[in-house]
């Protein structure tokens, strides 16, 4: 994974979800922050936790195992979460793409 804060989202993720599919991306290189920062992340998560559960609460579910990193350093979270069925369905091919960076505290 390459950084600490990425891999204890991965680690934390894998654990409490016990996911098919696992995606975590740091995007802080995209944003108005330092070189080397760990503040923007996107994950796709396919898990059998999600089965029966809304979209929200399935995203709860993240949020809930990552309070910790979203208390103390990460900025912005991206979540996609599907079931393995929603997974098998796209063919393991799912667009998640988030905004690009619109200048936070950039100088004009």
């Amino acid at each position: 994974m390459g950084s600490s804060i990425q891999a204890s989202v991965a680690s934390k993720l894998s654990a409490g979800l016990s996911p098919v599919h696992l995606d975590v991306q740091n995007e802080s290189h995209l944003h108005n922050v330092p070189p080397g920062s760990e503040s923007h992340f996107k994950v796709l998560v396919v898990s059998a936790q999600f089965v029966g559960h809304p979209l929200l609460e399935q995203q709860r579910m993240v949020n809930r195992l990552l309070a910790a990193e979203l208390a103390g350093g990460i900025h912005a979270l991206s979540i996609k979460t599907l079931t393995p069925e929603q997974w098998e369905r796209a063919g393991g091919r799912v667009s998640h793409e988030t905004p690009l960076c619109r200048g936070g505290d950039k100088p004009a």
